[in-house]
């Protein structure tokens, strides 16, 4: 179809020029809306958990690990995914200036997603025996709405994918775009094609289990499905991974002019993802008696290399792009200047250094000794586990999310933030809460405690476990309920100022404007 049809659905963004095309943002507002949602879901769970972890059971064991369940699959899968389909469609046309192709298709797998999110949540929050926790490890067995809710949501989810991946086409075919994507698109493109991976993973994971709950095939093979599920569960992360360092050279650009000083270098760095990354899906089964000794070493050595160069690539380029936009701006006295007078004030800005310095320091080095196998057996489904992810899809991940949507709402949703003040301040809330508790988590995992236990001190136990009641542990278990109420604190200041902006602030002008393919293909 010829790109002029589409003339009159676009409009100017006046800050940037991008021109934004309206079927995709009216998209964008919708599955970003819903990611808060169930980001503020999946908050209100974790407190909860984390006050059982520290001052003991103060609910039930049924709804704890009711609790656990749905806290992971609303984090991890809801409001990490909903709003990476956010993210995908606005790389594929406002950084295009592209249309977004099949709008009704796009809605029908939203509501694929939204339905697969219900049907999950309602299973999990109204009918007991759905505590088969994130993993759900056979002979776990949940209600067969439960997992069809989650093949729903991975459905929508993947025919977005591939989605994105036509729209790429149509726009050099059309002619929208030409020459090389920009990186925030190739980063984005590169999620895509771990998501494509990730979300076949997970079928193969999840329909036999399906069909086991409607008796319709015996119970899958224990290990068979652990792998499956890992090459989805974990692989999940590196879609993340992937975004997430797309979306911090993205911030660099808005929040400094920040250009990355050899853009070859960053794009070799996100192909490596694809040639490494998923590779770590293998340290949450390195105790299963299946794999062979020869694999796990050669996985936890050779292999895992080609898994971490690609970060350590762009912890050296984005950080270098900011010092050289900043000394361009004359910030050139002494060493620092160029940091000391950064846009700390600006929410874009210390978000995407928050979350660099968290994911980069205490989740890069936590993910490197679990990927060692002499080490993962000493860690291996104690605290240490959630300390580490929780600073990667946390720290790292969602916080690099509420900085982007600072830019977001008022350049594409066109809304002017409400709370400015208080957006200034929750990057540093929400950081701190985040490293507090996963430090805890770490250290008390070290110390023995068991990671997703609904009661560590074991008190109706016949053998009393003594060192779990110890002063030690009881401090870190202390850091755990601290900062998880500061990490809310700063979570729930995010929603009110994303909430309140977008359906109360005030909108921004704008002006449309007929955008036709600005390199039409000849015939």
């Amino acid at each position: 179809m010829n790109g002029n049809n589409f003339s009159n659905e676009f409009r100017v963004c006046q800050t940037t020029g991008l021109k934004v095309h309206l079927p995709a943002q009216r998209l964008i507002w919708i599955h970003a809306v819903t990611a808060v949602v169930a980001l503020l879901l999946g908050g209100l769970m974790a407190i909860i958990i984390a006050m059982t972890r520290w001052l003991g059971p103060i609910t039930s064991n049924d709804w704890f690990y009711r609790l656990i369940t749905g806290h992971g699959i609303n984090m991890l899968y809801f409001w990490i995914v909903f709003f990476e389909m956010a993210g995908v469609i606005f790389a594929a046309t406002a950084v295009l200036g592209a249309r977004w192709p099949g709008v009704k298709f796009s809605w029908f797998n939203y509501l694929l997603m939204l339905i697969g999110a219900i049907l999950t949540n309602v299973m999990i929050l109204f009918k007991k025996g759905n505590d088969v926790m994130f993993t759900a490890y056979p002979p776990l067995k949940a209600h067969p709405i439960f997992y069809l809710g989650i093949i729903l949501f991975a459905v929508g989810a993947l025919l977005t994918l591939f989605q994105f991946m036509a729209a790429i086409v149509i726009a050099k075919k059309e002619g929208w775009h030409k020459g090389s994507l920009p990186l925030f698109t190739f980063g984005i493109l590169i999620a895509v094609i771990i998501g494509i991976w990730t979300l076949l993973s997970g079928a193969i994971a999840y329909v036999p289990v399906f069909l086991w709950t409607i008796d319709l095939i015996p119970m899958p093979n224990v290990e068979f499905y652990r792998i499956a599920f890992w090459g989805f569960g974990h692989s999940a992360q590196q879609i993340n991974l992937a975004a997430m360092v797309a979306i911090w050279y993205l911030l660099a650009l808005l929040t400094t002019g920040a250009k990355p000083i050899n853009e070859k270098f960053s794009r070799i760095a996100f192909v490596t993802y694809l040639l490494g990354i998923n590779l770590g899906s293998v340290h949450h089964i390195l105790v299963d008696p299946t794999l062979g000794s020869a694999y796990r070493i050669f996985n936890t050595s050779y292999l895992f290399y080609a898994a971490t160069i690609g970060s350590l690539i762009h912890a050296v380029s984005i950080p270098a792009a900011i010092e050289k936009a900043q000394r361009l701006k004359g910030l050139t006295n002494g060493k620092f200047e160029w940091l000391t007078k950064a846009p700390w004030g600006n929410p874009g800005f210390s978000g995407l250094i928050i979350s660099f310095v968290i994911f980069g320091f205490l989740g890069g080095v936590t993910g490197v000794l679990m990927s060692v196998e002499q080490l993962n057996l000493l860690h291996h489904n104690n605290l240490r586990v959630p300390g580490h992810f929780h600073v990667t899809v946390v720290a790292g991940t969602s916080l690099a999310f509420m900085a982007i949507a600072y830019y977001v709402i008022p350049l594409v949703l066109q809304r002017k933030l409400i709370g400015e003040k208080i957006a200034k301040f929750q990057p540093w809330i929400f950081g701190l809460g985040v490293m507090t508790f996963s430090v805890g988590m770490t250290f008390a995992g070290i110390l023995g405690v068991p990671r997703r236990h609904f009661d560590i001190s074991f008190r109706d136990a016949i053998f009393q476990v003594d060192s779990m009641s110890s002063g030690l542990v009881k401090g870190m278990m202390a850091l755990v309920g601290l900062g998880a109420i500061t990490a809310f604190i700063g979570l729930f200041m995010f929603i009110i100022v994303a909430v309140l902006s977008v359906f109360f602030g005030e909108k921004v002008p704008t002006k449309m404007e007929k955008h036709t393919p600005p390199h039409p293909v000849a015939g």
